[in-house]
């Protein structure tokens, strides 16, 4: 693949994350605010004192919301179609839009769906802020072997594949991924530590909706990438261009 195509697919890439990161934000305004709201109630509603509040709730759930997921939905556009660029014809005889489909599967169990299982994601009043770093550092971590992981699984697929055929290979590896994160799981340390008296319907909520808004920006992903890489790699030809093969 030549560097205009990759560049090409890697602008289509941004395109598609910011498309994607349009829909996540409207997901995550209507249905995940409600509980982060829920959360800085019982919050407020401690003992300790809070400082004067240096960004609005309204600014944080409007402007904020919507720069963090865009451009977390942009960042993710050009990675994932580099490495679309890598996987094309490497994972099997997939067109375009299976390959973007299957990529952005792949991102959203190794970069998402397995570290949240480890360290799930928390709404504001949970976790003890002196330990901030530390729990930021080990989800990074997991995030990190996750991806490693993904990528050896599909490598010992491949490398499988020619004597033990494709379902056994995939199977395989499959088996080998969810062994190495299980143990990995059990290796690095707990990061949960919900306080006492902390609304346990407000916490799922939180949880259930910050799951859905990486559903949607990654589903959203594939499908718009999967469209504008395919215009790139299978052109269709122009109207004079049909008319003339016609004839």
């Amino acid at each position: 693949m030549n560097s205009t195509v990759v560049r090409a697919l890697l602008a289509r890439g941004m395109l598609a994350g910011l498309g994607a990161g349009v829909l996540a934000f409207v997901f995550a305004y209507l249905v995940g605010e409600g509980p982060v709201d829920a959360a800085i109630a019982f919050e407020e509603s401690g003992s300790h004192e809070h400082g004067e509040e240096l960004v609005s709730r309204s600014l944080q759930s409007t402007a904020g919301l919507a720069t963090g997921v865009l451009v977390f939905g942009v960042a993710i556009g050009g990675l994932m179609a580099l490495a679309f660029c890598f996987a094309l014809g490497r994972i099997g005889r997939f067109g375009a839009r299976a390959t973007a489909g299957l990529a952005a599967l792949g991102g959203f169990l190794t970069v998402y769906l397995v570290p949240i299982l480890k360290y799930p994601a928390n709404p504001p009043a949970v976790g003890d802020p002196d330990t901030i770093d530390q729990r930021t550092a080990l989800f990074v971590l997991m995030i990190a072997l996750s991806v490693l992981l993904g990528i050896g699984a599909v490598l010992l697929g491949r490398r499988l594949a020619p004597a033990w055929g494709n379902w056994n290979a995939s199977t395989a590896a499959a088996v080998a991924f969810v062994t190495a994160v299980a143990v990995a799981m059990v290796v690095l340390p707990a990061g949960d530590n919900t306080p006492k008296g902390f609304p346990a319907t407000a916490l799922w909520e939180f949880r259930l909706a910050s799951l859905g808004v990486q559903a949607v920006l990654w589903a959203a992903f594939g499908l718009l990438f999967g469209y504008l890489a395919e215009r790139v790699l299978e052109p269709r030809p122009a109207r004079g261009e049909v008319s003339a093969l016609a004839v």
